[in-house]
């Protein structure tokens, strides 16, 4: 057949195919792909920021087919690892073209541009006709500074891969290449930086290259320390006064760092990032693991009162999940599939546990007193235990709907207040009764750590390989349950049936004694009132009603969500000052409100019953026996 004659009759089966199964595109191209077989292709990804104050990301991917392909498909993920919430990042993605440039060996005119054309929200496809090599190319719009998208001004260029970097879709087990071309003068830095004018990284596939996180500025500052000979980097951007607290931040991160390998043992790298933005004009605070790196975002300059111990917190947390998450990890967190949510029963465990050992650590590292932890558990349990969802919502449930929950914005009014929790704080609440129950029945020959450490090693060290993605595999919940029975010597299964599947009460009274403990509950002090009223705080013009209780005052009241308090008696608020007005009252009192509705307002009488803030502390019971003072005493310090 002439060439013309194929390329005729390739154009026509293209055009036919483009209206025939526009439709079901997604599912048609992962059985094309699917078909390919195992043969890579060259992918090669360069990211420059020519204009910074455009915020505007430049992106090509050059690809090498290893045959001649009717069409190649690029996908932009709907959501990033760590992150569930679905954000679709395509929203910031513009002017989408390809095209087959002069190469060095080639003769031609002009680049020829290629056919692309979108087929939903997150996927382009690309006729690349008889050519094996050419430029997909794009730009991002990226000025939100946080734990998942990116931000590139003036300032500094941030960016987190899942909200830049398309996929060949297909081919995310393909090793990349990736080159960054940054504005004169700014430095790079990243988890696989191992010089200071590296430009280039290799990465053995496309979810490792997303996990990879990276700071490009003219300013930023790099520390380093050394751990039983793995290197790390403290980098720190400030965008206000550091207040000589940066050699402080540098120490406490290593106390941490100590601390948590004593517990875990070696990790797997050689050498790990922390990047520190101190940005009190950033949007929200946030903090964000991966696997060489962590990314903390402080609202805040590294001078305030407090910034520095929120830092430090974060890094603990994050820095936990080393192990906890992006190793040991859920069956269905890696590989992922960025066409829908991720589904998973285990965040309670990936998430909950690493917030619970997050705060014991900091008191393993001396950074915090006994005092300062177990008040913090209190206000843990507090938040739990006071949560209407609690009961309805078990931490099972809880990871499932993580994507309704994870910082999802909500354009419709939903009952989620009522009706949720998040597994943060109900997974911890879990991890210390599961934990101070271990050392009590095992008579502290073993803990929790020792599970997580056991765990570590049959499904991440020792489990053969599942995937392209990382070593090892997922673990199931019953898994886990299993490994924990395995070492406790008795059956544990009840413990994840009745409190992580189910919603019952964890058995605090119990795991408390097991360390000398005793687990109080009383009226909040204070301010006691709340009446069911959730509001946002940062609302300054007036108080912004976000949820409102079941079987509440509010809502006997009439009051909904949406609704805005403009005043209480004759006090006006806002979303800070409310409770304050509130409780002058006392019970039995009416309360009289001016609420505005939309464009009216309205006149409402909150009737108060009996206080509804409780709180729980923990104390020290005075008559246990010395093997609980023991007990707890290695539970707070055990350094390995």
């Amino acid at each position: 057949m002439p060439i013309y004659f194929r390329r005729a009759v390739l154009r026509m089966i293209v055009a036919c195919a483009l209206f025939a199964v526009a439709p079901s595109v997604t599912k048609a191209a992962a059985t094309r792909q699917n078909q390919i077989g195992e043969d890579a292709y060259r992918i090669a990804y360069h990211v420059a920021m020519p204009n910074p104050k455009s915020h505007l990301f430049e992106v090509r991917v050059e690809v090498e087919l290893n045959k001649v392909e009717e069409f190649i498909e690029f996908q932009m993920p709907r959501w990033s690892p760590g992150r569930y919430g679905v954000f679709e990042f395509a929203k910031n993605v513009q002017e989408v073209e390809a095209s087959v440039p002069c190469w060095p060996q080639t003769k031609c005119a002009a680049p020829k541009k290629l056919n692309v054309t979108r087929l939903d929200t997150q996927t382009w496809r690309v006729v690349p006709g008889f050519a094996r090599r050419f430029i997909f190319s794009y730009k991002v719009f990226g000025d939100d500074l946080s734990g998942t998208f990116s931000q590139l001004d003036e300032r500094h260029a941030n960016y987190n891969g899942a909200s830049l970097f398309m996929y060949v879709v297909g081919h995310k087990q393909d090793p990349v290449k990736l080159t960054i071309e940054p504005p004169p003068s700014w430095k790079i830095i990243n988890g696989y930086t191992t010089r200071a004018d590296q430009r280039e990284w290799q990465f053995a596939n496309y979810d490792i290259l997303i996990d990879t996180p990276t700071e490009i500025a003219p300013d930023l500052t790099i520390d380093e320390f050394k751990v039983d000979g793995k290197l790390y980097r403290v980098a720190v951007h400030s965008f206000g006064s550091e207040g000589g607290n940066r050699a402080a931040l540098v120490r406490d991160v290593e106390k941490i760092v100590r601390a948590e390998t004593a517990m875990w043992g070696a990790p797997d790298f050689d050498a790990y990032t922390f990047m520190f933005h101190f940005a009190p004009d950033a949007l929200r605070g946030d903090g964000m693991e991966h696997l060489t790196s962590t990314q903390v975002i402080e609202t805040c300059a590294l001078a305030d009162a407090g910034c520095l111990e929120e830092a430090l917190g974060t890094a603990a947390h994050e820095f936990f999940h080393v192990w906890n998450v992006k190793r040991l990890r859920p069956v269905g967190l890696g590989p992922w599939d960025f066409t829908k949510p991720v589904v998973t029963r285990g965040l309670w465990i990936a998430e909950g546990f690493t917030t619970y050992y997050g705060h014991l650590m900091l008191r393993r590292a001396g950074l915090w007193d006994e005092r300062r932890l177990l008040d913090s558990f209190a206000q843990t349990i507090t938040n739990v235990e006071t949560a209407p969802g609690s009961r309805l919502t078990s931490a099972e449930e809880s990871s499932i709907i993580a994507p309704f929950i994870d910082r999802a914005g909500n354009e419709q009014l939903t009952n989620l207040l009522n009706t949720s929790i998040s597994y943060y704080p109900k997974g911890e609440v879990l991890a210390l009764a599961l934990d101070l129950l271990i050392r009590g029945k095992t008579g502290g020959r073993a803990s929790l750590d020792d599970v997580m450490r056991r765990a570590y090693e049959e499904f991440y060290v020792r489990s053969p390989k599942a995937t392209y993605y990382l070593k090892g595999r997922g673990f199931t919940n019953e898994e886990f349950a299993r490994v924990t029975s395995e070492l406790v010597g008795t059956d544990m299964t009840y413990f994840f049936d009745r409190y992580a599947r189910g919603t019952e009460t964890p058995p605090y009274e119990e795991a408390f004694a097991q360390v000398g403990l005793r687990l109080v509950r009383r009226t909040a002090a204070g301010e006691p009132f709340s009446a069911g009223i959730t509001t946002d705080l940062r609302e300054r013009q007036g108080a912004l009603i976000v949820g409102v209780g079941q079987n509440s005052a509010a809502e006997r009241a009439g009051l909904r969500q949406g609704d805005v308090i403009v005043s209480i008696g004759k006090t006006k608020v806002t979303g800070l000052s409310w409770r304050s007005a509130l409780n002058v009252y006392k019970v039995g009192d009416g309360a009289p409100m001016t609420v505005r509705r939309g464009r009216q307002t309205i006149n409402a009488t909150l009737k108060l019953d009996a206080p509804d803030r409780v709180e729980y502390v923990i104390e020290e019971m005075k008559d246990a026996p010395p093997q609980a003072r023991d007990l707890r005493t290695a539970w707070l310090t055990k350094k390995g």
